[in-house]
């Protein structure tokens, strides 16, 4: 069967990341899809607006827009329905069930989500974090985070933690290195510590590549622990087994993407947190008559 190509127009009053994400969320769901992307950003003023309304004319298909203003919008719907193709506001179906739910109007304010609020210095203060305490470095800061990676070298804990960053999260990350003990600071950690797991095969090629690109051209990749596959393997089980005996949940980035692996990481710290929680909470003494009293 034939593959029909089809054009994507997303258009945004902002940096398009909304409809990106949207469009290749949903998108992963279709067998080997035929798309051409046509990206709009920035779409502020009418005579960027005709750009793009002369670009669908050119290319005509779907139109998925994120424009809080209301003349922008209205011009764009109509200049689709006259071309006869389908044009839809993302958000919308989420807003109107939103202002339902709070009873109250959303503002019309174009990338709302961007203004430089105390969440945007949050995220800088976490993405500074990230690059005082990454690999180790500045482990007395361990106590300022939200979170502590350890695994590895080259087992993901890096871009993992500047994905986490990008959130707001401060994450640390500790290499489980061989012979090397863990700073002091994790013996009690005030974080939820995760430990991430990746299979021999895949850690090889990754370290492989890695002595390719810094020019390790005179390492001999048969000849060091670092690619060795018994000494890769033995590394990945004692780091497991640290992981286990010290209760720290460990994740599998083997196949993973780092979205998924901090999402992973988020879910562990809600749980860490919850168990805190609960476990500050006064116990209430059981009443010794409560079991023996019937109806009144």
């Amino acid at each position: 069967m034939a593959h029909r190509t089809i054009n994507l127009h997303l258009v945004s009053d902002s940096t398009g990341e909304t409809l990106n994400s949207i469009a290749r969320a949903t998108l992963a769901r279709f067998e080997d899809p035929h798309v051409l992307h046509h990206r709009w950003s920035l779409v502020r003023s009418r005579l960027q607006l005709d750009r793009v309304l002369d670009g669908i004319e050119a290319e005509p298909g779907p139109v998925l827009f994120t424009v809080a203003d209301r003349s922008l919008r209205h011009a764009l719907e109509e200049h689709c329905q006259r071309l006869g193709v389908a044009c839809h506001s993302v958000l919308d179906p989420v807003m109107d069930l939103l202002q339902a739910e709070l009873g109250e109007r959303a503002r019309e304010k174009r990338a709302a989500q961007h203004v430089m609020d105390a969440d945007y210095f949050r995220r800088i203060d976490a993405m500074h974090y990230v690059l005082a305490h990454d690999d180790g470095q500045g482990v007395a800061g361990i106590h300022e985070a939200d979170v502590c990676l350890v695994g590895v070298s080259r087992s993901s804990k890096t871009p993992t933690c500047f994905y986490l960053a990008n959130r707001g999260i401060k994450a640390a990350n500790v290499p489980i290195v061989p012979g090397a003990t863990l700073p002091e600071e994790l013996n009690d950690p005030p974080c939820p510590v995760v430990g991430l797991h990746i299979e021999a095969g895949a850690l090889i090629e990754i370290r492989r590549h890695r002595l390719r690109l810094i020019g390790a051209a005179g390492v001999r990749q048969d000849a060091t622990d670092y690619v060795d596959h018994e000494s890769v393997k033995a590394e990945i089980q004692a780091s497991r087994r640290l992981c286990t005996s010290r209760g720290w949940p460990v994740i599998d980035v083997t196949r993973r993407s780092i979205e998924e692996t901090a999402a992973t990481v988020l879910q562990l710290m809600e749980a860490w947190h919850a168990r805190r929680r609960q476990a500050a909470q006064p116990h209430q003494p059981e009443d010794p008559a409560a079991g023996v009293l019937g109806p009144a």
